[in-house]
This record gives C-alpha cells, structure tokens and sequence, in this order.
C-alpha cells in the first residue's frame, strides 16, 4: 500500500529536531482512496515494515519517506533528500 501524507500536526515543545515535533499525519491511499490519520510512530512503524509514504508537491514530484531514529531512540520519518533545499514533509499544512 503507498499514501500521500496531505497534512501534519505538531506539538509544541522542545524537540531533538523539528521531525519529532510532528504529532501526526493525515493521509490518503492511492489504492482505494481510504483517508486516514497516523501518529508519528504509526508511520515509523509502516515505512519500516516496507510501506510506501511520500509528499507531493504543486508540480507533481514525489518525495518518499524513510524511517529514522534519534541518538536518544525517538522514532521519526522525513522525506528523502531531493534537489528541492526545503523539506517536503515539514513544509506541508497543519491539519
């Protein structure tokens, strides 16, 4: 199954890095167009297992999303580096 996160919602703090502030993400599935929302955790977990997530931009590009950790093991994703110098995930809307 691969999703198009579509938006993010963050928490405010203090954080290891600006991926572990998002609280969660909404998303939408390309098979049958199933929407829903998943922690940051809950995404960790289905990139990891082999799961396709991505952002698109205005223009079409895809930018997939890979599953990292922090030196401390807090669990995150981000979008892979692209020729785009802003990040993909982080520059899409609040939900």
């Amino acid at each position: 199954m691969s999703v198009k996160i579509t938006c993010i919602k963050k928490d405010n703090g203090n954080h290891e890095n600006p991926y572990v502030a998002i609280k969660s993400m909404t998303w939408i599935s390309e098979d049958d167009q199933k929407t829903g929302t998943s922690s940051r955790e809950e995404m960790y977990d289905f990139v990891k297992k082999g799961g396709e997530a991505y952002v698109k931009d205005s223009v079409g590009n895809k930018a997939k999303l890979v599953a990292q950790t922090t030196d401390k093991g807090t669990k995150y994703v981000k979008t892979v580096a692209d020729d785009v110098t802003s990040d993909n995930l982080l520059k899409l809307k609040e939900c």
